[in-house]
């Protein structure tokens, strides 16, 4: 980077707002798992939307990549520079407006997740996006990666929490959207394309976010189940006897839940009856003790229907934090035992049981002995579908045949018509992968929008199509 950019850069965001200092750059420099490393010629760290504008306007007339970063807690490599300007909005963190009234509250991107959820909670207010690595991510992060966590199933994705953005473009002007209606019909809705885009259409710098009423009651428990067949079986049921209480139905199976209680400290089996596969359920009611009731009723059917072989439910808010750190510490189990490859997929729910069958023995085939750990989001759809190495195998070289089983996992979710990215994004590490099984006109639309918001393919170049 010539002296010249560099001096306009940080004239733009003032003397707090960036550094090149190694020391302080190199956190975001390394992904959480150790498993992307990059490179930067400095970090802006802009203190203000207008701020943000002025740097991306001197990255465009330069032509100058930028890699934006919300909390460094993806696992796909878009987050990590490759010498691009590294662009974090960490110290843009203010609460601009909160409305219980409306539902409504705007914060800036570089609010944690858990702090959104302290701010609603507040004003008795739910802001009900909520995953393992709330307490470091960040809203704009959430909202460009198109965050989903465990309660998509009664309030959906990030896509549709949102209400409104506001967003600095690849030109530097900024996306006025930052509206709190519910209702704005007069055209295009601009806030979904940069919803999941990954930073590739410009950075988001605050956003209007959809609240609910707080829960009265709160009910947790973990079953046992001998298949994934009985699994979904039990979320039918669960849907059936609670009206829409269901806030969670998480999946995982005996492999994954001993990685846990062998790796993770003060973890302990809920269940004194093993099976193969485990299912954490929550129940949500604005009653008073109307969730409690709703899991009696629940557990009380599915025995009687053969469904469960055992249960446990919470019965303190210690006891569900427990079984919740059972599910939340796999991806931390996985790395302790040697790392793996990750795949993030969706199926339509009637596919999940064959494609489970089918794809554990065709990599058991391919690569024999291999540790199967699949658990996530059933409710939904969305399941973490991760490998792990047989025990005593080098986890560097088992790392460098990802592509080989990515390929037999993402065949047959696409034969199923699945996706292979629910959650994560494409990031770097699917980008080109995608390509294989993504419609071609989709494709070609995707980068007709591109190439219209940022001809120059200033933000986040190696992302997306």
């Amino acid at each position: 980077m010539d002296s010249a950019a560099l001096a306009e850069l940080k004239a733009a965001v003032g003397t707090d707002g960036w550094t090149d200092d190694a020391e302080r750059i190199g956190p975001h420099l390394v992904e959480w798992r150790g498993a992307w490393s990059g490179r930067t010629p400095i970090m802006l760290t802009p203190g203000s939307t207008e701020q943000v504008a002025a740097a991306v306007r001197v990255c465009a007339k330069h032509g100058l990549a930028i890699t934006p970063q919300g909390g460094n807690t993806g696992l796909v490599g878009g987050q990590i520079p490759q010498g691009e300007v590294l662009l974090s909005l960490t110290r843009m963190r203010a609460v601009r407006r909160i409305e219980p009234l409306e539902d409504v509250m705007v914060v800036e991107a570089g609010l944690t997740l858990l702090e959104a959820q302290q701010v609603a909670a507040g004003a008795d207010r739910l802001f009900p996006l909520s995953l393992a690595a709330e307490g470091t991510a960040t809203i704009g992060g959430v909202i460009s990666t198109n965050a989903g966590g465990t309660a998509v199933l009664r309030y959906g994705v990030t896509r549709d929490l949102v209400l409104g953005l506001e967003a600095v473009l690849a030109d530097g002007s900024v996306f006025h959207g930052l509206k709190r209606l519910r209702k704005d019909n007069t055209g295009y809705d601009l806030k979904q394309l940069l919803i999941g885009a990954e930073g590739t259409l410009g950075v988001v710098t605050a956003a209007a976010l959809k609240l609910f009423p707080m829960m009265r009651s709160r009910a947790t428990a973990i079953v046992g189940v001998e298949t994934v067949e009985a699994a979904l079986s039990l979320l039918a049921t669960a849907k059936d006897e609670t009206g829409g209480g269901v806030e969670a139905f998480e999946l995982m199976n005996r492999q994954g839940l001993e990685l846990v209680l062998a790796h993770i400290p003060d973890t302990r089996a809920p269940l004194e009856t093993e099976t193969p596969w485990s299912v954490l359920i929550e129940l949500v009611s604005g009653e008073p003790g109307g969730a409690e009731r709703g899991m009696e009723r629940l557990l009380e059917a599915a025995f009687e229907a053969g469904l469960i072989v055992d249960a446990a439910v919470a019965q303190t808010a210690g006891q569900a934090a427990q079984f919740w750190r059972l599910r939340e510490d796999m991806s931390a189990a996985q790395k302790a035992a040697g790392g793996g490859w990750k795949h993030d997929i969706s199926l339509p729910l009637t596919e999940i049981p064959n494609f489970i069958a089918e794809t554990d023995a065709a990599l058991q085939m391919e690569f024999p002995g291999i540790r199967q750990v699949t658990f996530g989001h059933l409710g939904d759809g969305n399941l973490h579908y991760n490998v792990v190495p047989p025990v005593g195998e080098d986890p560097t070289a088992f790392a460098a045949r990802r592509d080989e089983g990515a390929r037999i996992v993402h065949d047959r979710v696409a034969a199923r018509e699945g996706s292979i990215s629910a959650e994560h994004g494409l990031g770097v590490l699917k980008t080109d992968e995608a390509l294989r099984y993504k419609d071609p006109a989709q494709v070609a639309a995707m980068r007709a929008v591109r190439q219209a918001l940022d001809p120059q393919r200033v933000m986040n170049p190696r992302v997306l199509f």
